[in-house]
């Protein structure tokens, strides 16, 4: 004869609390933003789409967390080494176009100047590959219609396209090209160079300038990289962004 099971109140609740913590937590570790598994607040994204009305201009979330962390502060300064298109993809361009930001825009490919001239007036255009050294100049692979991959490792290029072009572009350290603007303080660093970016590291002395936020592309043969440089030079890695963006890591000085 089988007994039948037989639950008190107690047990009942307990059994009640359990079951909305598993659900809880497996709606937490659904796909958020970019994608990946995720324990931290799940509304952060949503929190923000609603707060901006959804409208960005950069790849993915960036913009949203740029603005969340200066709370739309007004005319901060920016260096935005790998700027690319200045609308399109663009971490800086809302910053300059409506809180009155200026800064530095460098890229690699020189066709790119003449739609900063015309269209982001408050940003200087410097045509460079940005690197460790400061003379003399560097490869750049350029695919011929995904002008957004561009890179000085050729075999990071042919993993999207097997058609690019070689051209030499002037080798410049960030350094010099910040004393060439004039620039002695940054709020807003955004780097986007794929694969250079721990190379430019080493040409940036980042305790003179202190930027105050770092948004950094890190793929998986550069992360360590700078994450090292960054933890050695008193810098901390913003969680709160962290799961939402599997491209950029995002760096703050440490307390």
């Amino acid at each position: 004869m089988t007994k039948r099971l037989r639950l008190d109140l107690v047990e009942v609740v307990l059994l009640i609390a359990f079951t909305a913590f598993v659900t809880r937590y497996a709606v937490q570790r659904q796909d958020i933003g970019y994608g990946g598994a995720s324990l931290v607040e799940a509304p952060l994204l949503e929190q923000l789409d609603e707060r901006y009305g959804g409208e960005r201009f950069s790849m993915g979330v960036e913009e949203w967390f740029i603005r969340d962390f200066f709370s739309d502060t007004r005319n901060g300064i920016f260096v935005d080494v790998g700027a690319w298109d200045p609308i399109k993809g663009s971490n800086t361009y809302r910053l300059e176009k409506d809180f009155g930001w200026s800064g530095l825009a460098v890229d690699a490919i020189r066709e790119f100047e003449s739609k900063y001239t015309s269209i982001r007036p408050k940003s200087r255009f410097i045509t460079a590959f940005v690197g460790d050294q400061n003379t003399g100049t560097a490869t750049l692979h350029v695919p011929e219609r995904l002008s957004a991959v561009a890179s000085g490792t050729e075999s990071f290029v042919n993993v999207f396209t097997e058609e690019s072009t070689p051209r030499q572009v002037p080798r410049r350290t960030l350094d010099s090209l910040l004393d060439e603007a004039a620039i002695t303080r940054i709020d807003f660093l955004s780097m986007d160079i794929e694969l250079g970016e721990p190379a430019a590291l080493r040409g940036f002395d980042i305790e003179r300038f202190r930027p105050r936020l770092i948004c950094i592309e890190a793929h998986g043969e550069t992360r360590q990289a700078i994450l090292d440089y960054f933890a050695a030079h008193g810098y901390v890695l913003i969680g709160k962004y962290l799961p939402h963006d599997r491209v950029n890591l995002y760096f703050k000085p440490r307390p």
